[in-house]
């Protein structure tokens, strides 16, 4: 029956004055639901001499193909009825389900066990891309093979020309979905669990980006610093205290969304700011924790850093702003990670120097204490890394221009005098 626009909105009328109760219509509807499996139900219900009531149940295990079931009552004899025919609907149900009908419900169970909503929408994003209307998805989980998801991957693998980390962020949804499934009962185990890749050999190897495009050069740093200190003290930016922000990056290191929410009162000890709250990109919300748990942290400041620090407060003095404690902020609110990032591309398009974001201060930043000989831990710890690889592997590059690698390598091979 398909019910009309006038239809739809007489019933929701019908909910909101109290009319139709969904909890009656909901019990009233188990009630057909159990009265129709018991008319359904192929072996007579009866009573024997003794007063006890009878009846069979299919049972594949019996020669005969059917059990005799015995209860004192006949209401208890048709409960046991009823629920044999509901566990064996949910039973064929289990057997049926597909990763196309699990997804929404794991997608659900990920988002509560994680604080990044972007994270989510990246999978979300895979699944319509490397999923979404795809067979495997179709075929019911307890029919999936070891063989089957081991093809599936391999292909993935050389349709898109992977990497190893693209790889692993793409299966990501059928890994854990399947781990899901053996949560709920649906499977006993995982069947690509068994599914063995030999990445020297299938995956493609990541080339690492130009130091050109992924770090500033000291004298790029100096002359981006010299704009952003003329933009701050001729007041030329809606966002005045943006200028002063872009500076504290490039002295700390810090992620553009911590960068944001900076406060003077994270400032517990001397000549360290405790970062411990992020701005979130997707809602514009301050939440009070960090990326990972490795993101709470101690970053040490710069004598250059209080200098910047000292002329936000000044300035915030002079406008006779409440800040509500933010560092870089003249409204009471979050600087928004919008006003920095204009500034980036402003003054690399005024240098005619190659366009790189804030995450490339970051870089930038920690190629710097590298080149300084900091400790790498002190620099994994300072930054809010897990591992040193992850410094190490992705965010270590060479500062120096051309004619000066050239002279630190004639340097380092030449013979020196005995």
């Amino acid at each position: 029956m398909k019910f009309s626009e006038n239809d739809l909105e007489l019933f929701n009328d019908a909910l909101e004055s109290g009319i139709i109760n969904l909890d009656a219509v909901r019990n009233d509807m188990i009630k057909k639901k159990r009265e129709a499996i018991l008319a359904n139900h192929p072996y007579s219900i009866w009573q024997g001499k003794d007063g006890r009531w009878r009846s069979y149940l299919e049972d594949k295990t019996h020669a005969s193909g059917r059990k005799l079931i015995v209860k004192t009552d006949k209401a208890a004899l048709e409960k046991l009825i009823i629920n044999f025919y509901e566990a064996n609907d949910e039973k064929v149900k289990l057997e049926n389900i597909t990763l196309e009908m699990l997804y929404p419900e794991w997608l659900e169970y990920k988002r509560l066990h994680t604080t990044a909503p972007t994270y989510i929408t990246r999978i979300d994003t895979d699944w319509k891309t490397y999923y979404a209307g795809t067979e495997i998805v179709s075929i019911p989980l307890r029919n999936l093979t070891k063989l089957q998801l081991d093809n599936w991957a391999h292909t993935l693998i050389q349709q898109h020309n992977m990497t190893k980390n693209m790889y692993y962020n793409v299966t990501v949804i059928m890994r854990q979905a399947l781990l899901y499934a053996c949560e709920k009962g649906i499977l006993t185990e995982s069947p690509f669990a068994g599914v063995h890749i030999d990445g020297k050999r299938l995956f493609r190897k990541q080339r690492k980006k130009p130091s050109q495009t992924q770090v500033f050069t000291e004298k790029e740093q100096m002359a981006i610093s010299k704009l952003a200190w003329e933009d701050f003290e001729n007041h030329t930016k809606v966002y005045e205290l943006s200028p002063l922000a872009l500076l504290f990056q490039f002295q700390t290191g810090l992620r553009i969304g911590e960068l944001c929410v900076v406060k003077y009162s994270d400032i517990e000890r001397k000549n360290y700011i405790h970062i411990q709250r992020m701005l979130r990109r997707d809602t514009g919300d301050v939440v009070e924790h960090t990326k990972t748990e490795c993101g709470d942290r101690q970053v040490y400041l710069t004598p250059e850093a209080l200098t910047i620090i000292s002329a936000a407060k000044k300035r915030q003095e002079e406008l006779g702003t409440n800040s509500n404690e933010y560092i870089f902020s003249i409204n009471g609110k979050p600087l928004t990670e919008r006003s920095i990032a204009d500034l980036y591309r402003k003054y690399c398009k005024k240098l005619g120097i190659v366009q790189k974001s804030s995450h490339k201060s970051r870089k930038t930043y920690i190629s710097q204490l590298i080149d300084g000989g900091v400790n790498l831990n002190t620099i994994r710890e300072m930054v809010g890394h897990a591992d040193e690889h992850t410094t190490l592997g992705n965010y270590c590059f060479d500062r120096n221009e051309d004619k000066e690698k050239e002279s630190a390598i004639d340097y380092a091979l030449k013979i020196k005098a005995v």
